[in-house]
């Protein structure tokens, strides 16, 4: 009953955190097509300026290998700074361009103008004002993400379906991140107004209907619903919905 209450209660610090961002993160701005290698990134979860990269992939709905570098890590901290030179994040590498870059607003710049091919909109460019309800962001969910927790290494990399605004999808990544878990983000952003809301409750009446042709539609067709977050573990086999019970397996099988 404890660990219930206390999942609920991080799912509403997720919620605040997703707030103090102005759910930026949630709606697709311009699908764009998956480049041919994928986009390398190197990230804290809880980082604000981390945060604004995520939030731009999902906007564009390109996928990402996240390499988690919680402060304390040592598995790819270390990697990081052999490739940029400095332990900085974010830190996006693109092995398509071979263009390696650090500061979140440069590459969220970088992101819109080399796939979608048009500037920034407005709602992702930075603010001065940003890094302060980021870092109150961050706060609002205890800095879980931010720093290492023992854990085994799986031999292979897992496979997250999330979107950046997800306050459950957040919880799953807080606790990758922590234990340095190397994953394939499929970002699963929503296509359409629409598809605002919860999964079971969106503001469309009806039956969920995706936008025909896009990645929710593959999502939909595959699984039968559209519902983040999303786990499958090539390791063990497990496929996993809901957070309270990825979160659970995440413990029982790679804690330390």
């Amino acid at each position: 009953m404890f660990r219930a209450l206390k999942h609920q209660i991080n799912v509403l610090e997720s919620v605040a955190t997703s707030s103090f961002s102005a759910w930026r993160g949630c709606l697709v701005v311009k699908a764009v097509p998956q480049p041919e290698k994928p986009l390398i990134l190197f990230d804290i979860e809880a980082c604000p300026f981390c945060r604004k990269v995520r939030e731009a992939l999902t906007a564009l709905h390109l996928d990402a290998e996240i390499r988690p570098c919680p402060k304390g890590g040592r598995i790819f901290r270390a990697e990081a700074e052999a490739i940029g030179g400095k332990k900085q994040f974010p830190l996006l590498v693109d092995q398509n361009t071979g263009e390696t870059l650090y500061e979140s607003d440069a590459i969220v710049e970088y992101l819109f103008r080399q796939y979608a091919n048009r500037p920034v909109p407005g709602y992702y460019k930075g603010k001065s004002w940003q890094t302060a309800l980021g870092a109150a962001g961050s706060a609002a969910s205890e800095l879980r993400g931010m720093r290492a927790r023992p854990a085994k290494r799986p031999a292979q990399t897992l496979h997250l379906w999330s979107f950046e605004g997800s306050p459950f999808s957040r919880l799953v990544r807080e606790r990758l991140c922590e234990f340095e878990i190397p994953y394939t983000l499929h970002n699963l952003g929503k296509e359409h107004w629409t598809e605002i809301g919860p999964a079971v409750q969106r503001i469309k009446p009806g039956p969920y209907e995706p936008e025909a042709g896009g990645k929710r539609d593959a999502f939909f067709q595959a699984h039968g619903r559209v519902q983040v977050p999303y786990l499958e573990d090539p390791n063990t086999g497990q496929k996993l919905f809901e957070s309270a019970r990825i979160l659970a397996y995440l413990e029982k099988e790679y804690a330390m």
